[in-house]
């Protein structure tokens, strides 16, 4: 299920800010959550995140 285009552009930002994986409200991901690693990385929210 695609994630909805105002919450995945707030996600975006929310994402520059930060080095590592955040979920929408601007949470670290943790690393045993492969359900929502999975929809990070299908969203192409990795590209966001702060270099």
């Amino acid at each position: 299920m695609p994630v909805d285009p105002n919450v995945k552009k707030n996600w975006e930002k929310l994402q520059e800010k930060y080095n590592y994986p955040v979920d929408a409200l601007g949470r670290p991901i943790d690393p045993k959550d492969q359900e929502t690693l999975k929809i990070w990385y299908e969203e192409g929210l990795d590209h966001f995140m702060k270099k």
